[in-house]
Order: C-alpha cells, then sequence, then structure tokens
C-alpha cells in the first residue's frame, strides 16, 4: 500500500489524550471516597449511631461534590485564561516581530538537536504554513490536548466524587451501628485500590505504584480523623 505525505507507516496509540479529563476524575474520585470515608469513621468513633453517620456523610457527600466541581472549574478556568493570555500575546509578537519570532522558532529546533540549516528551514516552513500554531505548540507547549478544559474538569470531578463518596455511605448503611467504622475502613480500602487500578488502566500505567499510593493515602487519612474522633468523642 501506498502511504501519501500526510499518513505514517506506524501509527501508535496513545492515552496522553485522557491526561485532563483522567485527572480531574482520579481525583474526584479519589476525594470523595477519602473525604467521606473519612468524615465518616471519624464520627462513627465518637457516636456510632447510624443517624449520625448518615447526617454527617450525606452532608459531606453534597459539600464535597459542589466544592470539586466549583474548585475545578475556577482553578482550570484561571489556567485557561492564562493559555488565552500568552496565545494573545503571541499573536501581537508575530504582528510585530516577524523575523524575530522566526529566529525564536529556528532556535528552539536547533535546541532539539537539528543543525542550524536545518532548524532555519523548519522554522520557516511551519511560519509559512501558520505562525501561530507554531509558536503556541513549539514556544508555549500548549495543544489542543493538553488546552484547559473547565467544564470537563468540573463535571468529571464532581461526578465522580459523588459516585465514589457514594461507596462508604452505602457501606455505612449496610453495616451495624457498632462496626461502622470497621466496615467503612475495610470498604474503603477496597475501593481505593479499584480506583488506582482503574486510573492505571485508563491510562495504560503499571498498576503497583497507582494502587498503592491511593490506598496508603487513603488510609492515612482514616487513621487521623479515628483518632481525632475517638480523643474528643464529640456528639453530634
Amino acid at each position: 500500500m501506498e502511504l501519501n505525505s500526510y499518513q505514517s507507516a506506524h501509527e501508535e496509540v496513545h492515552f496522553v489524550n485522557r491526561s485532563g479529563w483522567l485527572r480531574a476524575a482520579v481525583l474526584g474520585a479519589n476525594d470523595g471516597i477519602i473525604s467521606i470515608s473519612s468524615l465518616i469513621v471519624g464520627v462513627a468513633m465518637a457516636n456510632p449511631s447510624t443517624s449520625a453517620v448518615l447526617i454527617a456523610g450525606a452532608a459531606g457527600l453534597a459539600a464535597g461534590a459542589m466544592s470539586m466541581a466549583a474548585g475545578e472549574y475556577v482553578s482550570v478556568s484561571s489556567q485557561a485564561d492564562i493559555e488565552q493570555a500568552d496565545i494573545a500575546r503571541e499573536a501581537v509578537a508575530l504582528r510585530d516581530m516577524p523575523d524575530a519570532e522566526e529566529i525564536e522558532l529556528a532556535s528552539i529546533w536547533e535546541g532539539r538537536g537539528l543543525s542550524v540549516q536545518t532548524a532555519a528551514l523548519v522554522a520557516r516552513e511551519l511560519t509559512e504554513n501558520n505562525a501561530l500554531d507554531a509558536h503556541v505548540r513549539d514556544e508555549l507547549g500548549l495543544s489542543e490536548v493538553h488546552s484547559a478544559n473547565p467544564l470537563q474538569a468540573a463535571l468529571a470531578s464532581g461526578l465522580t466524587f459523588t459516585l465514589a463518596g457514594a461507596v462508604p455511605m452505602v457501606a455505612a448503611v449496610l453495616s451495624p451501628a457498632e462496626q461502622v467504622a470497621l466496615v467503612v475502613t475495610l470498604t474503603t480500602l477496597l475501593a481505593l485500590a479499584v480506583l488506582g487500578m482503574l486510573g492505571a488502566w485508563a491510562g495504560r500505567a503499571k498498576f503497583l505504584r497507582p494502587t498503592l499510593r491511593v490506598v496508603f493515602w487513603g488510609g492515612a487519612a482514616m487513621a487521623v480523623t479515628a483518632v481525632i474522633g475517638k480523643i474528643f468523642g464529640v456528639e453530634v
């Protein structure tokens, strides 16, 4: 089969284009599981009644989901604003100093290992094709794959927080009152292990390190809140 000039003989499957929503989704799910389970365990150690546990868990679930979604939207929107401002400045520089910008582009490619002549040729052809796109990609390091998407991040984070946070809530409802802390702890550690493996699978990364990472920090968070609840014994 004959390939045209735009077709690669070998196309690899990459998963970096998932990094934006995957980061927000994993963050939301991880925070949902850890926050709600830690809250439930802390309250259960002080007052193991079903009503106290459910009130604390439901309030934490609602507040946490909104907080995660709003926080992601605001932070990623700020990132998007910075990106757009940099692109606008680059467009002005290309309009006012096109020769200097082409030299700068050539120096970038020279720094990547091309000879002076080849770098100059690459910069010339990229400039003639689409100068702004070339500078946004090579000088600013921005691309469609990595560009900030506030709404996508907010939805991914808020939704996964809610779904993941519901796991310790269900465990608390189904467990005997005197065993809420133990059941929620074990359920959460299992859920965190699954989350770590799912995140690794979605990005086609190795499983062990992500899994151990989320399980360790989740267990640490629950241990701290359990100790606090036990020490103060606050009635809710």
